[in-house]
């Protein structure tokens, strides 16, 4: 089985996760033949954004996270994630905020397999 490591970089993002995580969950559930690890890499956020992180990591075991003591940017969110991952195939980047369709997993996948 195919594994898709998601990292995804968040800082101060309380209000947009829920509805990520909603969306992603629907999206791997579309996709039952891979499995996923989502990577969460909280920025050092102010917000609810690490409590919010930590709730998902225990109710849902493809998530994980990293948290920084302070904001160091999106770049070093996304090298920790690189550095993280746990065996996934293929790797994508997406932004919380939803810039990053999670509709859009299937057909990428799709081309990558062909």
């Amino acid at each position: 089985m195919k594994k898709i490591s998601v990292i995804i970089p968040c800082w101060n993002e309380e209000t947009a996760l829920p509805i990520y995580y909603q969306k992603m969950c629907k999206v791997m559930e579309q996709m039952s033949e891979v499995k996923f690890e989502l990577l969460f890499i909280d920025d050092g956020s102010t917000d609810g954004t690490l409590a919010f992180i930590r709730e998902l990591n225990k109710k849902d075991s493809r998530c994980r996270f990293f948290s920084f003591s302070r904001n160091f940017g999106k770049e070093a969110a996304i090298y920790a994630g690189l550095k993280n991952v746990q065996g996934g195939d293929f790797v994508a980047i997406m932004d919380v905020d939803l810039q990053d369709p999670p509709e859009l997993l299937p057909e990428m996948y799709r081309i990558l397999m062909e």
